[in-house]
């Protein structure tokens, strides 16, 4: 398998942020005479375009000499991306369009930051040794931060059904 480079995986992250970013507008205006659901889908697209400018910062200044045990990492993140979720007919978007119901607005969300986390896991095993590191980590720790919101709502949804 060929190898893909941390500036080819970063790119892809900084793609995957602004899928999310069009995700969550786009989400953000089907729902918008839901207040509650526009403005956390509002947010979500916010936060989005923050990752997608903080990877861009990290493509920038990375040194791709400290990378360790790259050949492995580059294998997983290469197989990661042609997933399904990412490359296949299951991907995020085409179901987005067809929901017209906040739940499974919300359950389709929740699915697509889980992916994202597990694409962002991976990177940040890439970068382990890199002094940029804790831009990864923090962009994890959002994330696992709208599983959490994304989460509540639906949760607060389905009981008042």
């Amino acid at each position: 398998m060929e190898n893909v480079s941390i500036s080819e995986i970063i790119e892809l992250a900084i793609r995957t942020e602004k899928l999310g970013f069009s995700y969550y507008n786009e989400l953000a205006q089907k729902f918008r005479k839901n207040e509650e659901i526009h403005i956390l889908f509002n947010n979500l697209a916010d936060n989005e375009a923050k990752h997608a400018a903080k990877f861009t910062k990290l493509k920038e200044s990375l040194d791709q000499s400290q990378l360790e045990n790259w050949e492995e990492a580059s294998e997983y993140m290469r197989a990661y991306v042609e997933s399904a979720f990412f490359m296949g007919a299951n991907k995020a978007v085409p179901h987005m369009q067809n929901i017209s119901d906040s739940t499974a607005a919300l359950g389709l969300a929740i699915a697509f930051e889980k992916e994202t986390l597990l694409y962002f896991y991976g990177m940040a095993d890439a970068v382990a040794q890199d002094k940029n590191r804790h831009i990864v980590d923090e962009i994890i720790k959002e994330e696992k931060s709208h599983i959490v919101l994304l989460s509540a709502l639906k949760e607060k949804l389905s009981k008042a059904r």
